[in-house]
C-alpha cells in the first residue's frame, strides 16, 4: 500500500516525480493551473475525453503525434530522465489503475 497517490499527466509523466510538483510550484495538468500552460496534449485529450494519451486511436504508434512526440517532449524526458511514451504503451497494455498500483516513487 502506497502513501501517496500516483498522479499521471495526460502525456505519461508521472507527476509525483517531478521538482514542481513536489514543490507544489504546479498541481499537475489536471488542474486550472499547470506549469506548462501551452501543452498542445492536455486539449488534445480532454476534447477527446481521455485520461491519458494512451487511450488514442488515432495513433497506433505515439512516437508520430506530433503534440505528445516533439522537441519539447523530449527535453522534458531528458530533465525528468522519463519515457513517457514508454509509460503510454505500458499503460495500453495493462491499463492505467494497474500501471499506478505497481508504479514505486522514489524515496527522498
Amino acid at each position: 500500500m502506497k502513501d501517496e497517490e500516483i498522479i499521471i499527466g495526460y502525456c505519461g509523466l508521472v507527476c509525483n516525480t517531478c521538482w514542481a510538483y513536489k514543490k507544489k510550484k504546479c498541481k499537475g495538468c489536471y488542474s486550472d493551473n499547470p506549469m506548462y500552460k501551452n501543452c498542445p496534449v492536455k486539449p488534445c485529450c480532454i476534447e477527446k475525453s481521455y485520461t491519458t494519451c494512451a487511450e488514442c486511436t488515432e495513433y497506433e504508434d505515439l512516437r508520430k503525434c506530433k503534440k505528445l512526440n516533439n522537441y519539447i517532449a523530449k527535453i522534458v524526458g531528458f530533465i525528468f530522465r522519463m519515457n513517457k511514451i514508454k509509460n503510454l504503451e505500458e499503460i495500453r497494455r495493462i491499463g492505467l489503475e494497474k500501471f499506478k498500483k505497481d508504479k514505486v516513487l522514489p524515496k527522498l
